[in-house]
């Protein structure tokens, strides 16, 4: 291990986050009333020009008059590099902070955009008299924010979570796809010639970038999460989505749309059995430990310390998610 110590961001349940446009208040109380973890009610991509006021005024109110119960709440802002953007965090801290655990911060391109909306909230925190920090998740949605996600991840000690934006990632870097966060058939390889018979097989055209997320957030203490699956028609490609993803170790998922809340529950959640091995596993080294033992077999396979940080993860992760 390392000499230096990497600070955690708070643990939040955040298996499933669901977007909200503040332009349609109509489906606040629903979405409150759903079984998801975060909602962000958004300012940005999901609202035209001229509803960014209003939506605005819809969003403070709702934080300050609907019941969201322990849901963790976040508004999306505007850009940084558009004239919503201030309004944006003086008017919805100011006038709904108590109620504001997150503030998403999309495209973020260096960690200067991070500084920056930093010094704001500081400075409004400390002069409406806020007791709680608000924390900060960033979209990692743009060529730029990819080159610069190391320094972005530790840009701020609000940082708590880093969201792969695929849909404008892939305009950014120019891919060829017409779909959002589902996959190209064209990336793909042909086996050689067996027998007069090739086989094609699919690859998964956002792996780096996933990958490359993950590792950002995970050096920083910083939650990964999965963006936006487009086709909400389509369940088993969502599952199979964030099933990538899971793997590869985000903590969660966004959902577009309200089916999709629960495929994200299930998938980011440790199943039964893997809660039961992981137990066996701790039960286990603990007895080897009291033998003078540091590794031990389990099952035919060899478990050692590694395997114990494993394991606390899943039984920490359902300790969270029996309490929310």
């Amino acid at each position: 291990m390392s000499f230096h110590p990497i600070e955690q961001a708070p643990a939040r349940l955040n298996r499933s986050e669901l977007a909200v446009p503040g332009s349609q208040p109509q489906m606040f109380e629903k979405a409150a009333q759903s079984d998801v973890d975060v909602i962000f009610l958004d300012l940005e991509d999901a609202v035209a020009p001229d509803e960014k006021a209003q939506a605005r005024k819809n969003i403070i109110k709702a934080l300050n008059e609907i019941d969201w119960n322990t849901k963790t709440m976040s508004v999306r802002i505007n850009g940084l590099d558009t004239h919503y953007m201030y309004r944006d965090v003086v008017d919805v801290v100011e006038q709904a902070g108590e109620r504001l655990d997150l503030i998403m911060i999309p495209k973020v391109g260096t960690a200067a955009d991070v500084y920056a909306v930093d010094m704001m909230v500081t400075q409004i925190e400390d002069a409406v008299g806020l007791k709680d920090r608000i924390g900060f998740e960033h979209i990692i949605e743009t060529a730029l924010g990819m080159q610069n996600i190391t320094e972005i991840a530790g840009a701020s000690k609000r940082n708590e979570s880093l969201h792969f934006g695929v849909a404008d990632y892939a305009a950014y870097t120019r891919a060829r796809t017409t779909n959002i966060g589902g996959v190209n058939p064209s990336y793909s390889v042909l086996t050689d010639d067996m027998d007069g018979v090739r086989e094609t097989h699919w690859g998964d055209m956002w792996h780096y970038a996933l990958a490359r997320m993950v590792v950002a957030a995970r050096a920083n203490g910083l939650r990964p999460i999965d963006g936006p699956f487009g086709d909400f028609q389509d369940p088993d490609g969502y599952k199979a989505a964030a099933h990538r993803a899971a793997v590869l170790g985000c903590e969660g998922k966004w959902a577009i749309h309200p089916s999709q809340i629960a495929l994200a529950n299930e998938v980011m959640s440790p199943s039964e059995a893997e809660i039961t091995k992981a137990h066996r596993i701790l039960e286990a080294m603990a007895e080897a430990e009291a033998a003078g033992k540091g590794a031990v077999s389990l099952d035919g396979r060899l478990i050692d310390y590694a395997s114990i940080r494993q394991a606390e993860v899943l039984v920490e992760k359902a300790k969270q998610i029996a309490g929310a």
